[in-house]
């Protein structure tokens, strides 16, 4: 079991809402400002109707509810509403979301960076020799060595997955037209809680313009590709097409709360994981965090009160949610993060607020601040290695949250060797043909452009026309879905119950863990990276053992040994 950190640190400071109230009650702050979104989150032992009510008395429009937390969305003038609001007795605080109905100022997408996972794009293919095809396998899969890593190869042999297992997609949608996806695909139960941001309060363009009427995808639509990705690693369809994922019978969910853009902001994030518990599905992946603070500080002295209160306030509202769904029975895989840092000694945040446009800061980080959902509770945290099994450069690491490892791929993985920085050391997963085009990867025909040659993507056809697009990506968002499957496949193989099928998320994790490949420490502790071409700080030194390290966690995930040896785990 990872060692997990209190959370009182949310206890340690007044909890109060955005800035403290003035101090003649009747003296209010004049409402003014653009009408912006915020988030309101309820105190505990409060009802929503009566933050509601304080709402309505502040100057602002409910929006929607989550009263498995007490988060309320709802609608204001900028300036004054979060003090107003929270100097209501029954309100726990306040976070701006965003602006809205704000004119972009150019053209160009504010897309959320994302340099480690695309790192590779315009660099060689390596070309490696078709190999033979096992049983059960698809065509595709002789290149995935992340799937034969986690013996997904073998274990499909024994337990290829449950169709009663819902494996919740917590990311920027999934592509449920993809020919991997859609045999697995329920679109009956999927949901979308985000709505597209054209541009942020300074005009910036977020997500661009909508595609769809009303600024809402459909259910089955991804527009960054991030997402689709990750449901073709956990549960793609073994159906003699493309390739198959490390659980390749189980039910895919699509529950988005991530824009187009990449961001991931708090109420869709709340009501993602609270509806995990609702619908009754079993495992979700989450490989993001919650923007627009990749540390949440309670009193980081670089912050304003406005935004310490804000960041207390998401800290409160995500370990609610995560707790609400662990109650629920949903195993929550989380991907450790791609900052290259040991997350009880995080590194200078210079990244934060990462919305809106302009907004960012340096902060000096403390072990008191959270990255979530990783360091929340209930969380099942993986680290990121490459083909070699070497620790990915980018992968945070530590023994405080880390449970597990997988293979997340490392571009830069066999330094010296004919493999070096290329894009057969990540991983190839399902790819939205609308993301290929609009990234200039495949032309308005349906071909692989020269760019996207040079990028590995690639396209398989099958004999009735259907087509299907994959991509190469690197980075613990990569890794938590290896982890992810194998968790399904556990409920599959051990799951109990004839109407609610499912299994203790405890029971799980000690499964998933136990079961584990040890892998110890590198010799010397400390790796450097300089040769592959990083800095200092990107400099990791593994502590622990072979049974448990900051490293590797318990282990490499291991499908094949979690299927067929698992249930000494199942204690009570």
């Amino acid at each position: 079991m990872k060692r997990p950190r209190s959370l009182v640190i949310a206890l340690a400071v007044p909890l109060f809402g955005a800035i403290v109230a003035t101090p003649v009650a009747s003296a209010q702050p004049a409402l003014s400002g653009a009408a912006t979104e915020f988030s309101v989150l309820a105190r505990d032992g409060q009802s929503v109707a009566s933050v509601e009510r304080a709402i309505r008395a502040a100057g602002g429009t409910v929006v929607t509810s989550n009263a498995a937390v007490g988060l309320i969305t709802a609608t204001a003038p900028a300036n004054g509403f979060a003090e107003r609001v929270s100097a209501d007795r029954s309100v726990f605080g306040a976070a701006k979301a965003k602006p809205i109905g704000t004119a972009p100022k150019d053209g160009k997408a504010k897309v959320k960076p994302n340099v480690v996972e695309k790192e590779s794009r315009g660099a060689k293919s390596a070309k490696k020799p078709a190999q033979p095809q096992s049983v059960g396998m698809d065509p595709l899969d002789d290149q995935l060595w992340g799937l034969k890593s986690v013996r997904s190869d073998l274990s499909r042999t024994e337990q290829p997955g449950d169709k009663r297992v819902k494996v919740g997609i917590i990311d920027t949608g999934v592509d449920a037209s993809h020919p991997d996806i859609a045999p697995n695909f329920d679109r009956a139960a999927s949901r979308n809680f985000t709505k597209d941001i054209v541009a942020d309060v300074n005009g910036a363009v977020v997500d661009g313009p909508c595609e769809y009427r009303g600024c809402v995808d459909p259910v089955d639509h991804d527009d960054n590709g991030h997402g689709t990705h990750v449901a073709g690693t956990i549960g793609a369809a073994a159906n003699g097409f493309g390739v198959s994922g490390v659980a390749p019978n189980v039910t895919l969910v699509n529950i988005r709360a991530g824009q187009d853009s990449g961001f991931f902001f708090l109420q869709p994030t709340v009501d993602a994981i609270t509806y995990a518990g609702d619908a009754g599905v079993d495992v979700v992946n989450m490989s993001f965090f919650t923007d627009p603070w990749l540390y949440n500080c309670a009193a980081n002295p670089a912050d304003t009160p406005a935004q310490q209160a804000e960041q207390r306030t998401i800290i409160e509202a995500t370990t609610r949610a995560l707790n609400y769904a662990h109650r629920k029975g949903v195993t929550q895989v989380v991907s450790l993060g791609n900052q290259h840092s040991d997350l009880a000694a995080p590194q200078p945040d210079a990244s934060s607020p990462g919305y809106p446009s302009n907004s960012t800061h340096p902060r000096q980080i403390d072990n008191s601040c959270l990255s979530l959902p990783i360091e929340g509770p209930h969380t099942i945290g993986v680290s990121s290695f490459g083909p070699s099994q070497a620790k990915a450069d980018y992968s945070n690491y530590g023994v405080e949250q880390i449970s597990v490892s997988a293979p997340g791929g490392y571009f830069r993985d066999y330094f010296g060797t004919p493999w070096y920085r290329t894009v057969e050391n990540q991983i190839l997963s399902t790819y939205p043909r609308n993301v290929g085009v609009a990234e200039g990867n495949i032309d308005a025909a349906g071909n692989i452009t020269p760019a996207g040659v040079t990028a590995g993507v690639q396209k398989a056809t099958a004999a009735d026309g259907r087509v299907g697009y994959y991509q190469w990506l690197q980075g613990t968002s990569m890794a938590s879905p290896h982890a992810t499957g194998v968790a399904a496949l556990i409920v599959s193989q051990y799951g109990k119950g004839s109407r609610d099928f499912g299994m203790d998320p405890d029971a799980v994790q000690r499964v998933l863990e136990g079961t584990a490949s040890d892998i110890a420490c590198p010799v010397p502790r400390t790796v450097d990276y300089l040769k592959e071409g990083r800095d200092a700080s990107f400099t990791a030194t593994c502590t622990g053992d072979a049974s448990f390290n900051g490293f590797y966690g318990h282990g490499a995930v291991d499908a094949w040994s979690a299927v067929t040896r698992g249930s000494q785990y199942l204690r009570g």
